[in-house]
């Protein structure tokens, strides 16, 4: 089985910066930590609300990394012009509003998919992966192979809340959702990415799936880090990673 890669989400350390203002701590400092970690990718969400990760935040960690940014952005012209701009590695389609903490729940694809194909054609053409953040629901994944994104990413909130509060049986629903959407997604030719509140008590049964090929998480290892160190909590995560994907 090929090795799962681990993108880091690094929006939180700006959250911490933000809440205090100034400079510390640094969300490109943090990135090349996780680089050296073993991260095999950054993934920074810039929000209408720059609530976080801010427009010079995304232009020092195109400057700075050696590994490949996915830039998360809802699906607005203003983030589109902007991601024109630096044309990251991947873009990847969220749902956004204002009132939320987090992302709540997956794109919807299958409702906007005119307006959402002649979205992502721009981006794929100056050399953007396109991916879709997406409910493990047939029909969304369906709609992003047909717009043309290259990626989909399944949302695995459900099953990890799930876990988190000890509700067995729906924790096993939940992944058996997303091992169906996985295949689902592998199927119809897009690679397959996770990722939403995994931690190390759930992350195994996704790693596990040979159909995703990688794993995006944040907001654990940020707070992992806080005890731990931000790269020991990294590699901590990889570990349990490789385990779940036989030594892979």
């Amino acid at each position: 089985m090929d090795r799962l890669r681990l993108g880091v989400n690094i929006d939180h350390v700006a959250t911490v910066r933000n809440a205090r203002g100034g400079a510390v701590p640094d969300p490109v400092r943090a990135a090349k930590l996780a680089e050296r970690a073993g991260a095999d990718g950054i993934t920074a969400h810039l929000r209408e609300d720059r609530r976080h990760i801010r427009d010079a935040d995304i232009e020092a960690l195109v400057e700075a990394l050696s590994v490949p940014l996915n830039f998360e952005m809802a699906a607005t012209t203003e983030m589109q012009a902007i991601a024109l701009r630096h044309r990251p590695h991947a873009v990847c389609l969220v749902p956004e509003r204002r009132e939320e903490r987090t992302t709540e729940g997956g794109l919807e694809v299958a409702g906007d998919a005119a307006r959402l194909a002649d979205y992502v054609a721009p981006l794929r053409e100056a050399g953007s992966r396109v991916s879709l953040f997406v409910a493990p629901d047939p029909a969304q994944i369906e709609a992003a192979a047909r717009i043309g994104a290259a990626v989909v990413e399944l949302h695995t909130g459900a099953y990890c809340d799930a876990v988190a509060e000890g509700r067995t049986a729906d924790a096993n629903a939940e992944m058996d959702r997303i091992r169906k959407a996985a295949r689902t997604a592998h199927a119809a030719g897009l690679e397959v990415h996770a990722g939403h509140g995994l931690t190390y008590d759930s992350v195994g049964p996704v790693a596990a799936l040979p159909e995703v090929v990688e794993l995006n998480i944040g907001h654990f290892l940020m707070a992992e880090a806080l005890f731990r160190g931000l790269e020991d909590a990294i590699r901590e995560m990889r570990r349990r990673m490789n385990a779940a994907r036989g030594g892979a």
